[in-house]
């Protein structure tokens, strides 16, 4: 007996579902271990995402309780109980923390009028290419402070060049070192050029940009009518 349309569909569908669970079967039969060897991987290493991101918090929370209990050490005057921690600290493969513990040591020597060691602590974080520019920077102007009665103001300009800049925001401190390196060279112009700069930016401390009013002014450079307007439309905003 010929099927009618509707039986005939229906028939083409039951063999169609016939058709995908033996093809369905025989892809497992073949591939089913490596797709369930690839599952549990994929989720092996989910998990294991997870938990490192789970140890790098955890880490993260750790190291930030160990710097704040050395800082509270050390507003105490408990330099010496501060000391293992911040050196600990100092080690960090956490680059904020490495930084920042580095800076306090290098704070602590300073204290110690230990010029040397404090300078030795900022070249260790102005050398460290793992670091963002601001600490290296940073670190860069302090050593160069540190260590600027012993060095020849060649290196000194050199070193601070491209921080002494009205851009940087470093710009008032290395420009001020900078500036006094071209004094010792009898560079009048450029230092007294570099010390109204200075003046002028809104940007610089208010002591800073004082000092080098009067710098400049020694110079023979006129800031103070620059600095005060640049006061003056501070005072406006």
């Amino acid at each position: 007996m010929a099927l009618t349309p509707q039986n005939n569909e229906a028939f083409l569908r039951e063999v169609d579902e016939e058709l995908r669970k033996d093809q369905a079967a025989a892809l497992w039969r073949r591939w089913g271990r490596a797709i369930a060897i690839a599952i549990v991987a994929g989720l092996a290493v989910f998990a294991g995402y997870l938990f490192w991101q789970h140890q790098r918090r955890e880490a993260a929370g750790r190291e930030g309780e160990q710097m704040q209990l050395a800082w509270d050490d050390l507003s105490a005057e408990r330099t010496a109980k501060a000391t293992p921690a911040l050196a600990q600290l100092a080690a960090s493969k956490r680059d904020g923390y490495r930084a920042v513990a580095l800076f306090t040591q290098a704070d602590l020597l300073l204290r110690k009028d230990d010029l040397k060691g404090a300078a030795a602590k900022f070249a260790a974080i102005a050398a460290d290419n793992t670091l963002d520019p601001s600490f290296r920077e940073l670190a860069a102007v302090r050593q160069t402070n540190a260590e600027f009665d012993t060095l020849p103001p060649e290196q000194v300009i050199a070193r601070l060049r491209a921080i002494a800049v009205p851009e940087n925001a470093y710009f008032g401190s290395a420009g001020e070192l900078v500036a006094l390196a071209y004094l010792k060279q009898g560079k009048r112009d450029l230092a007294g050029k570099l010390f109204g700069q200075i003046a002028q930016s809104d940007r610089v401390p208010p002591s800073l940009r004082q000092r080098a009013v009067q710098m400049a002014g020694v110079l023979g450079v006129d800031a103070v009518s620059a600095e005060a307007g640049t006061l003056g439309n501070k005072a406006t905003q």
